[in-house]
């Protein structure tokens, strides 16, 4: 095992079933009450900013002590049913932005690792080819092409030399 190995975990059968019985609960009660916005959707409502969560609170909360004043147009019962539905998306969306993260930054250290065990393999099988080891070649002429950069043999004009560069 490398010496660099970050994180070490597994997941039972039984762990990957759980999780894929949850993500497909969350699917079952999310279906047909979450809508899907395009890119130019998104950009267009965009997302409402701290400020005016306080303001949207603060005529909630007014509507509530004066229920004289909200204009007939408004449909105050839509505008409660849109508020509580918010904080209860809110509150969820919060959660599963930390179990995305986490599972996001867990991945992060599993690329790392096995990337980084990925290239100490390929330097080996560079050094066993070179050797004339039976049967290595083949994979290292296979794996050394995630490494053939286009480099031109000629600075163009355009083009700065950087073959001198130190790296």
């Amino acid at each position: 095992m490398a010496l660099d190995n970050l994180i070490s975990i597994t997941f039972s059968e039984s762990d990957l079933t759980t999780l894929e019985q949850a993500i497909q609960s969350i699917e079952t009660v999310l279906n047909g009450k979450t809508i899907n916005l395009t890119p130019e959707q998104r950009q267009q409502y965009g997302s409402i900013a701290e400020q005016n969560k306080l303001f949207v609170n603060k005529a909630k909360l007014y509507m509530e002590q004066y229920p004289q004043y909200v204009p007939g147009f408004l449909d105050k019962t839509e505008f409660d049913n849109d508020y509580i539905a918010r904080q209860q998306i809110e509150t969820r969306l919060q959660r599963l932005s930390s179990v995305t993260e986490q599972l996001s930054d867990t991945k992060v250290l599993l690329d790392h690792d096995n990337y980084h065990n990925a290239i100490t393999f390929y330097r080996n099988m560079k050094f066993l080819s070179g050797e004339n080891v039976p049967g290595t070649n083949v994979i290292y002429d296979d794996m050394k092409q995630f490494f053939v950069y286009n480099t031109p043999t000629t600075p163009s004009p355009t083009t700065p030399d950087t073959s001198n560069n130190d790296q």
